[in-house]
């Protein structure tokens, strides 16, 4: 019976993730991606923070559709057929990563996907659906949106690099057409919301400081390292790598 394995890849606004996720697309087989933006509530209903639309926190999100879509997504092993995405329409920076280094690191998975624990667990019957979104761990994502994570990989924000790829994006297609950030958007909005999600997980609260690693280990949650200075190139080395261990993990 086909039965997807979702991974959730999350982080900060700008940190990375889409970029990531398609180039995961790109390395593993069987994969697609589901997109956390595209459960957004219609923006008249969006809540205000700072007195400007937020865009940024779970209040913005249909998490009872997001699970929704993640239960069919299990069963099926399919995106649901009610989802049409408008995610794949917005920019994301260039992957910045050389054709070769991606080329490389697909033969590479293709070998492990083709025999032993990675044969198992990665095939057409039981594809990896990668969900990317920028609140899939925070302390207001419903539970059963999380537990229905089955790999979760975290990417550390450096604020200044996540402000400034944030606020170089021309703007995002929405459900009613298009959204641009007004100016100090990062600041009031975007930056406060994933401090005040997501500070339990650093020592002292510090969304720029030291993971609790203790606590993201009961999470089961896999911290990029580099404090959110490496390069993708790095980051995907990575996450591949931590990919492939995570999904033996689950055939032991």
């Amino acid at each position: 019976m086909p039965h997807a394995t979702i991974l959730g890849l999350s982080g900060c606004s700008s940190s990375g993730k889409t970029t990531l996720s398609r180039l995961l697309r790109s390395v593993f087989p069987h994969t697609f991606i589901l997109h956390e933006d595209d459960f957004y509530k219609p923006e008249d209903s969006l809540p205000f923070r700072d007195g400007l639309r937020d865009w940024d926190c779970a209040a913005s999100i249909d998490m009872d559709g997001l699970e929704a879509a993640l239960q069919y997504v299990h069963e099926h092993a399919s995106l649901p057929p009610w989802l049409k995405s408008k995610e794949e329409r917005n920019e994301v920076d260039p992957a910045g990563v050389d054709t070769r280094v991606v080329d490389r690191l697909s033969a590479e998975v293709r070998q492990w996907a083709s025999q032993g624990a990675g044969n198992l667990v990665l095939g057409l019957e039981n594809p990896l659906a990668i969900l990317d979104g920028f609140l899939l761990f925070g302390e207001s994502v419903q539970a059963g949106v999380q537990m229905r994570i089955d790999v979760k990989l975290f990417l550390n924000a450096d604020y200044a690099k996540a402000k400034e790829r944030r606020e170089r994006r021309g703007g995002y297609v929405t459900l009613e057409g298009f959204w641009e950030d007004p100016p100090g958007y990062v600041d009031r909005v975007v930056w406060p919301n994933y401090s005040q999600e997501h500070g339990f997980l650093f020592e002292g609260g510090n969304v720029e400081g030291t993971v609790n690693e203790k606590l993201a280990t009961e999470l089961g949650l896999c911290v990029c390292p580099g404090h959110g200075g490496w390069s993708i190139e790095q980051v995907l080395e990575w996450a591949v790598e931590t990919v492939k261990l995570e999904l033996e993990e689950r055939v032991r």
